[in-house]
């Protein structure tokens, strides 16, 4: 099957900056996309940001300018970078890959998630 690990969480003060990664693997056909979420403590989880296999990406208002999606297609890898952090962001944050397997049909899986604070 398919696997998504995250890795890059923890703790920074506002203003400062993390840089998340996510790398999928297992048997592979077909990355459609890969994208970040995430969810705090009382709260739906939301999407953050999301890229295509064509690089096409879209961004939540609320991290448009200080937050960067970028992938390796050819790892399966996204990263996410984190500037000017604010407490508000954060959460438990959580990749997303969008991926036909060799001999599954087309789903999404989720990794196991991140803590991001930012605190004082």
């Amino acid at each position: 099957q398919v696997q998504v690990v995250e890795s890059g969480g923890g703790l920074v003060q506002p203003g400062g900056s993390l840089r998340l990664s996510c790398a999928a693997s297992g048997s592979i056909f077909v990355m459609y996309a890969m994208g970040w979420y995430r969810q705090a403590p009382g709260k739906q989880r939301e999407l953050v940001a999301v890229i295509t296999s064509g690089s096409i990406t879209n961004y939540a208002d609320s991290v448009k300018g200080r937050f960067t999606i970028s992938r390796d297609n050819a790892k399966n890898t996204v990263y996410l970078q984190m500037n000017s952090l604010k407490p508000e962001d954060t959460a438990v944050y959580y990749c997303q890959a969008d991926v036909s397997g060799s001999y599954s049909s087309r789903r999404r899986y989720w990794g196991q998630g991140t803590q991001v604070t930012v605190s004082s």
